[in-house]
Parts: C-alpha cells; structure tokens; sequence
C-alpha cells in the first residue's frame, strides 16, 4: 500500500503574534521531509471560519509552496469545496498547481459538511450534494483543448477557453471526500477515488473495499466524462516511535480532530457558536478528564505505536486491499519534533514492507477491474460503527 500526510492545518487556542505564520512553516517543512523520506501523497484540506480546527482557506496557495519544495510527492488536494468556490476558477487553480509541480496534482472535490462554512456562500445544507454533482459536470470539460459551455441548473457556464490546461492529460485524478462511510460507495458507483475521512477497523475496511470495487464493477455511473480513478484511501490518526508508550504520550492530542469533528456536525444546525466566544483546546480537555477511557480507546483505533505494533497493524489493512493509508499527524498539539521524527522513524523501519507490496496490490485490482476475481458482496450496514462512534462523543453548548 501507498502513504499519505495530512493536513488540517489545526491550531488549538491560545493563538501568538506568530502561531499562524509558525504553523504554515512547520507543515511545509514536513511535508519537504516527507518528500525526502520517500511518501507518496500529501493532502492538505480545504476550510473556511472553523476556529482551531482548521486554519486552511487556501490549500492551493499552500500545496503551491509546496510544490517548489518538493520533487516526487503527490500533491492532493482533500477537498477543494466544490460548493463554494466557482467551477471555472476551480480549474484554473488545479491546472496552475499541476504545471507549477510537474504533473503532481490528484484532484480531491467535497461538498463541505458544515453549515457554519457554506452559508455565507448561499449554499445549503439540503442542497449541496446537487450542487456538487453540477459542479462536477460543468469542470471536467474545463480541463479539454479549447471551449467549452455547461447550462445547469446551479452553474451557468459561456462558451470560454478556460486556461491553462493542466500538465496531465487529460485531468489529474480525482477523487471526493467520503466524510460518511456510505460515501465510499456513492465514490465507487461514480468511478472516483475515495477519500475515507473517517477511522475503521480492517474487519470493515474489508467491507468497504468490496463495496467500493463492486460499485466500479457491477453498478459505474460516472457524473461526467472523466478518467475513472479506482482508488480507496483511509485516514488513520498516527504516531510512531521507539515504544507505545513514548507514541501515545506524543500522540495524546490526536482525538482533537474528532472531537471538533463531531462538535460541527452534531450541533444543531452544524452550527458553531458566534466567533471567539468558546476556547474549543480547553472543551477538549474537559471531555479527556472526563473520558480517559474513551479517550485510550480511540488512540489505540489508529497507528500509533513502535514499528513492531505499526507493522502488525498495517499488515491486517493490507489484506483488505486498501490502496492508500493517510496517516494524521499534524492534530492538536503534536510538536513538529514529534512529527518529524515519526515521519522519519516509519520511513526507515515500516514503509518498505509495504511498498515493496505495491506490485502485487496492482496485479489483484487489475484483475478485479477486469471482473477476473468476483469480490464478495458484503452487507456494509454491520460495519457502520468506525472507530470514535461511541468513543468520542461531544455535545458542545451553542451560546448567543
């Protein structure tokens, strides 16, 4: 299997003078190290107004950066909100980055799953998926030799030469953010990458493999005229280094991803309360006083451990076939020490088993493609719980 970084850009309170300009640093200088120590893929996410949780408006400025840092990692985008931002500029933006990188760009595309981002762009939470899939079908004939038109219902398009044109041909690959287990399969029924932004166990990782691969097999419908991108990805939070104990200490702020998470999709209306009335770090440690074993719990859901413990769980994902891991470093509090050396520690003593598996993952999904393995069609509604369902579990009061 294949790795990933990735990036939410989280910043918990208190916020310096330089916590911004710090934290962009930092990850760039990852993202160089990961370049260097041989990953295949850093995905940096797109947000808007989601305090702490994500300081990331601009991903495209950021992969951008990045790319004249760097010289073979996949530069991807995990998402690009296709509901608030135009599709014309959309493609501008993704041809620029692929021509500036070389070819490097995989296209992630999202809907965005909270209220407190899209309405101030005239979206709604009741219409967004169709304004997705419009979206979706006005882009992909931006990325041909010469005009192109759409007439939609939410985009209305002129007959314009969008330019440039990016560097692959005739788009970079491109996938969606499966927020939702049961987007996984809506991805692979579509014919696009699956992005799994959500922790499970290899038991149903299983599943939604086959799902996944069944839904390209058996039941394709593709939005548009694009190149098919058969791939599945999941996000595991991550932490490696000499013992379990030294990895978990470290990784000890990783839930805070989920617990904001779950705070903006679980609130009423996905809404957050008025900016700057609630310090999101200090709810989170209330909820860790109160819930260490739910806490412990979740930890242990993902990678986090010495290379012994990483490679023993890897290996049980690696025979659902997944094709990509994207290990969550950068959440919380985690140093960029901390990061940098579990970058480095994975890469020496853990990736190379699994890249050298690369060659024979290949060959398997080549054959499911071609139907030449039938995968079994599983009932995917007994693997609907993933890791952080009942363990992490936050109901954050909503004041003004």
């Amino acid at each position: 299997m294949k790795f990933g970084i990735f990036y939410e850009l989280q910043l918990p309170r208190p916020w310096g003078q330089d916590s911004e300009w710090r934290l962009y640093q930092d990850a760039l200088a990852q993202v160089e190290i990961a370049d260097r120590l041989g990953y295949d893929y850093a995905w940096e996410v797109e947000h808007h107004f989601l305090e702490e949780y994500s300081h990331s408006p601009a991903p495209e400025i950021f992969l951008g950066a990045a790319s004249q840092r760097t010289k073979n990692i996949r530069l991807g985008h995990g998402i690009v909100q296709l509901t608030t931002s135009h599709p014309a500029k959309v493609a501008e933006r993704i041809a620029v980055l692929d021509l500036l990188s070389n070819g490097r760009v995989e296209f992630g595309m999202g809907e965005s799953a909270s209220i407190t981002e899209i309405e101030p762009f005239g979206v709604t939470m009741e219409t967004k998926r169709a304004v997705f899939e419009d979206a979706i079908r006005c882009v992909i004939p931006m990325f041909k030799d010469g005009g192109a038109e759409y007439h939609g219902p939410h985009f209305d398009f002129p007959a314009r030469n969008v330019l440039p044109k990016p560097r692959q041909k005739p788009h970079p690959p491109l996938w969606m953010a499966c927020s939702q287990l049961p987007t996984i399969k809506y991805a692979g029924e579509h014919g696009i990458g699956a992005l799994g932004f959500q922790f499970v166990s290899a038991d149903a990782a299983h599943a939604w493999v086959h799902s996944y691969y069944n839904g390209i097999t058996k039941r394709l419908n593709p939005l548009a005229d694009y190149k098919l991108n058969p791939n599945i990805a999941l996000v595991s939070f991550f932490m490696c280094a000499k013992t379990d104990e030294e990895a978990y200490a470290k990784a000890d702020g990783a839930t805070f991803f989920q617990f904001c998470l779950r705070f903006y999709g679980q609130n009423r209306g996905r809404q957050r309360p008025p900016p700057g009335t609630l310090n999101m770090w200090e709810e989170y440690n209330k909820w860790k006083r109160d819930n260490a074993e739910a806490q412990m719990n979740a930890l242990r859901g993902g990678l986090i451990g010495s290379p012994e413990t990483l490679r023993r769980k890897l290996r049980k994902f690696e025979t659902s076939h997944i094709d990509q891991v994207i290990l969550l470093n950068q959440a919380g509090r985690t140093t960029h020490e901390d990061i940098c050396e579990s970058l480095d520690l994975f890469a020496r003593e853990v990736m190379p088993e699994f890249h050298a598996n690369i060659p024979e993952h290949e060959k398997w999904k080549a054959k499911v493609l071609a139907r030449e393995i039938e995968l079994e069609e599983i009932d995917t509604a007994q693997f609907m719980a993933r890791y952080g369902a009942r363990t992490v579990n936050v109901q954050v009061p909503v004041t003004g």
